[in-house]
């Protein structure tokens, strides 16, 4: 995740200051993680360096000041430019999940991988269970039922890698020490 460009996004509707913007970001992103108040000021620090955002006036409510920032005309540029352009999709394999499998694979034996495998289906079963539950309940907000649906379907994605490889387990651990 761009976590620039998120930003951008959040200013494009007005200006806003660090605490805010934090606050949206998990309130629109509620199944990413969540922001740390020093990524937010230190990408706002970033973003007014290379002339996207400004600072847009000062605010205290209570506390220290705030500053708000809103966006430039090159922030508004940078953002249009971000959204439409198409992510491509991952060339490697970069999986935990799959490295986990292969080393098993290597160092151990099919029991190994197979048990790896069964442990590993177990946890994104009951994940999947809680995202549904998530995205099931009387208080989820659109906002938690999109971020559900999308971690469910790459988590059925893993699912159904877990299966068939399941099944393939015992040829490959030939294949890997032939």
């Amino acid at each position: 995740m761009s976590t620039q460009h998120v930003l951008l996004g959040l200013l494009a509707g007005g200006a806003r200051h660090g605490y805010e913007l934090k606050r949206a970001h998990d309130a629109r992103l509620p199944r990413a993680r969540p922001l740390a108040f020093g990524q937010v000021y230190a990408t706002l620090a970033r973003l007014q360096r290379d002339g996207l955002v400004v600072p847009a006036g000062q605010e205290r409510d209570g506390g220290p000041d705030r500053t708000a920032y809103a966006l430039t005309d090159e922030g508004r540029a940078a953002l249009e430019h971000w959204l439409s352009t198409v992510e491509p999709p991952v060339p490697y394999v970069a999986s935990t999940l799959f490295a986990k499998v292969v080393v098993a694979l290597l160092a151990a034996d099919v029991d190994r991988a197979r048990a790896y495998l069964t442990a590993q289906r177990r946890a994104h079963t009951a994940r999947l269970r809680e995202l549904t539950a998530v995205k099931t309940a009387p208080s989820a907000t659109l906002d938690d039922v999109v971020a559900a649906d999308f971690a469910i379907a790459h988590l059925d994605a893993d699912l159904r890698w877990l299966h068939t490889t399941l099944d393939r387990v015992a040829d490959w651990h030939r294949e890997v020490h032939s």
